[in-house]
This record gives structure tokens, sequence and C-alpha cells, in this order.
């Protein structure tokens, strides 16, 4: 079953917000929200309150266990922009755009849990030098 939590008008430009989403999608809820609190950006504290909601949404609302849901998707939309104008040299003005978004997160436990540590990482490993083999031809040598 799919729960939904959404945060409306976040104070944070979508741009900005998309960063941290990407890195929680596909883990479970909670080693989402644990890595959540170690990242450095101003999105994460927004991102993890609705993360959190999406949790209780799920135990309270539908008795699912927080330890079976998977961040099946976490998504920025942007929001209203409040435009803003200051003042410049003279007698003109520049505009100024105080960009919101909305965070929408879905949390399911349809998924099988899945933990980085665990996926096989061989698409990153380097090809391995081919070693000699004893009746080949040795490679030239420098002589001084």
């Amino acid at each position: 079953m799919q729960v939904i939590a959404t945060f409306r008008d976040a104070r944070i430009s979508a741009f900005k917000a998309r960063e941290v989403t990407r890195e929680i999608q596909g883990l479970p809820a909670t080693d989402a929200l644990t890595l959540l609190k170690f990242v450095p950006k101003k999105a994460a504290p927004m991102i993890s309150k609705t993360l959190a909601s999406a949790i209780a949404n799920a135990e309270n609302n539908n008795g699912l266990s927080a330890a079976d849901l998977v961040v099946k998707e976490a998504t920025v939309g942007e929001g209203v922009t409040m435009k803003r104008i200051r003042p410049r040299a003279r007698g003109s003005a520049s505009p100024i755009h105080k960009r919101t978004s909305h965070i929408r997160i879905v949390v399911t436990d349809e998924l099988p849990i899945v933990r980085r540590g665990d996926k096989k990482k061989t698409a990153n490993r380097k090809k391995a030098v081919p070693k000699a083999t004893p009746g080949a031809a040795p490679a030239a040598e420098v002589e001084n």
C-alpha cells in the first residue's frame, strides 16, 4: 500500500531541494531518516519532517510497520514565487524572486528492502590488467 505526505509552500527553491530528495529514493524509510540527519543542507530538515509524516500516516492510518516501508518516490515541484523589488541606483529597481516548492514523498511496503551496502558494485569496478603468462615472450627491457 502506498502512503503519501506533502509539504506545500516550503521556503526553498525546488532546484536545491531536489538535490536532497535524489539521495533518499529507493532507501528503506528508517535508513532515509537517519541519512537526512547528517545531510548539511537547508532542505534536509524539511524533507525529514515530510518523511516522518509519511511514516506516521502509514502507521496510524493504515496499520503498516515502519520497518517494512521503502521510499518509493520523493519529488519536489515548484510552488508559487513571491515577487519583490529591490531599489537600485538612479531610481531603477531589480526583481527579487522568493521561490517556494512542494515536497511530496510516497512510501510503500510493496517494494523489497534493499540497502545500499547490499547492492553489487560490478558496474564501477576497474578492469584488471592481464598478467604475463609463463610461456609468453618478455616485454622489451630498456638498457642504460
